[in-house]
């Protein structure tokens, strides 16, 4: 039987733990919540919950910190795979168990990482997302496809299975929204097979804040192509041939 711990980055989420956990529970084997520096009550909340691990950042480092203490937790506790789930209601923890079954389906050649997709198909009860967050998403996502070989269709989606062996190759040194992005790069640098999981669009809060300059869309953006770039360059990977294909030095 496969060992699988469930992970939820958090920061200042005392008004979703105390719904979002027990539904966790429900499908989860081992619960990890990572609790990055948050001011509000979630600590003191947490200290109430039995059953589950806590690893505390005493500042707010970041998303991409926060599931860097998850990916080490899941290593040095030896499991087999690592889902990640964001703790605002926005994904679905009955796809849990789902998510962690894809990602041994094929064992003649392993599947290293499912990807949740809130594009792969539509479901009943779809929310519209913000705009600005949408093109961002698209755009991203095509640039990614074109400059390493993808088919994604969703990028940004924080609802992932990892397997747990392919973990210990990524170097994580984007600690903030933007480390998906260094994480789909190390990725095809290191030749994963990636495979995506439909998953429903839910957007309970719109205005959910990425921190400082960051919510102007075109600052995130700019900061986006910064980190593609500085990652490209550091695994000496070139960004596209003259026929628009791409491939790694």
């Amino acid at each position: 039987m496969k060992k699988i711990l469930t992970a939820l980055p958090v920061y200042n989420e005392e008004s979703h733990l105390q719904a979002v956990l027990p539904e966790v529970r429900k499908y989860a084997q081992d619960i990890l919540v990572v609790d990055d520096g948050s001011s509000d009550a979630t600590p003191e909340i947490l200290k109430t919950i039995d059953g589950i691990h806590v690893v505390t950042h005493d500042q707010n480092a970041g998303y991409g910190a926060a599931l860097n203490s998850a990916f080490h937790y899941a290593i040095t506790h030896n499991y087999d795979a690592l889902v990640t789930i964001d703790c605002d209601g926005q994904h679905q923890p009955a796809l849990i168990p789902k998510l962690a079954e894809a990602l041994f389906s094929e064992e003649d050649l392993p599947i290293d990482i499912v990807s949740g997709s809130r594009y792969l198909k539509e479901f009943d009860g779809d929310s519209i997302p913000p705009e600005q967050r949408r093109a961002i998403n698209a755009k991203i996502t095509r640039q990614l496809n074109e400059q390493l070989g993808f088919e994604l269709t969703d990028t940004f989606c924080g609802f992932k299975a990892y397997r747990v062996e392919s973990l210990k190759k990524f170097q994580v040194t984007v600690l903030g929204y933007a480390m998906p992005l260094q994480l789909w790069i190390q990725a095809a640098h290191a030749h994963m097979k990636i495979v995506e999981y439909p998953v429903p669009l839910i957007y309970l809060d719109e205005k959910r804040s990425f921190g400082g300059s960051l919510d102007d869309s075109r600052i995130r953006m700019a900061h986006y192509q910064e980190v593609i770039g500085n990652e490209l360059k550091a695994l000496s990977m070139v960004a596209c041939e003259n026929n628009g294909h791409c491939y790694i030095g």
